[in-house]
């Protein structure tokens, strides 16, 4: 998800867009340590789509 995309975004869509990137860290975690996880990779990717979001809705609230 580009930048763009998420600052088009609500708060109540951004909150719940975090809320599955959180169950999906989760799972990709725990993948991880069970030794399923092929794509180790995503867990970076998610890492930062988080972060992002969380920037984003701050500087929504600043302003």
């Amino acid at each position: 998800m580009k930048v763009e995309e998420i600052r088009k975004k609500t708060n109540d869509q951004l909150k719940a867009e975090l809320s599955n990137l959180y169950k999906e860290s989760f799972n990709l975690r725990f993948q991880k340590s069970s030794g399923q996880l092929e794509n180790t990779s995503r867990i970076f990717k998610v890492r930062k789509l988080i972060a992002r979001i969380k920037t984003i809705m701050n500087e929504k609230l600043g302003n």
